[in-house]
């Protein structure tokens, strides 16, 4: 892939789609090899290559921040760990995935309600969906579960009165990243992730049809 060519929606569009459940790239392999940039055009395509292939460390590194400024504040610890469940929604793997554990754990104590749990069917015309597949959590639409973290974490942010602790703890989370995002060598392993990624993403859009 010629990430030079990819913008900013397409690469917020693949890490919505992409599967988070892949565990961390080893620290050997992040912190490996770091050179300078020769120019704009390569700094703009390793700075994407970096952000889709380290992405749950990139999202490690900057949870460990927060945790590191909420120490002394273990409701914002709360705040932000819901805040960050409501981005996470956000991601159709991550949604998909925690509304059939849940729904899993659900039928195991009521099938009954497991059952209502289930997200509505799809209508087909001609074969293909009618429209693009809409996201449910445990039966519920993927908004609902997003406005409800999201209006708890606001609240646990006032009470706990630690929104400017979270500012800079992102501000070095995000700075960290932009960093290492920008001299990290793409290795060849990148490169092939990518390759396979797009595979999948291509022989999932076939499957739909």
């Amino acid at each position: 892939m010629d990430w030079g060519n990819v913008t900013a929606e397409d690469l917020i569009d693949a890490l919505r789609e992409v599967d988070w459940s892949a565990p961390p790239r080893p620290l050997s392999e992040f912190f490996s090899r770091f050179t300078v940039p020769r120019s704009s055009s390569k700094w703009n395509s390793r700075l994407k290559c970096n952000l889709y292939y380290y992405r749950t460390n990139y999202f490690l590194l900057i949870v460990s921040v927060l945790i590191l400024g909420f120490l002394r504040r273990p409701l914002a610890i709360v705040a932000a760990l819901l805040t960050a469940l409501s981005i996470a929604f956000l991601n159709d793997s991550f949604a998909g995935t925690f509304s059939e554990k849940v729904t899993r754990t659900v039928r195991q104590f009521s099938p009954h309600l497991a059952a209502k749990m289930r997200p509505p069917l799809t209508p087909v015309i001609r074969g293909r969906p009618s429209a693009k597949r809409a996201i449910y959590i445990c039966g519920r639409p993927r908004w609902v579960f997003v406005l409800i973290f999201s209006s708890a974490s606001f609240i646990l942010w006032f009470v706990s009165a630690g929104l400017l602790t979270v500012l800079w703890a992102l501000a070095i989370g995000l700075l960290a990243t932009i960093l290492h995002a920008s001299f990290r060598t793409p290795n060849l392993k990148a490169r092939l992730n990518t390759f396979r990624e797009e595979f999948r993403a291509v022989w999932r859009n076939y499957s739909e049809l």
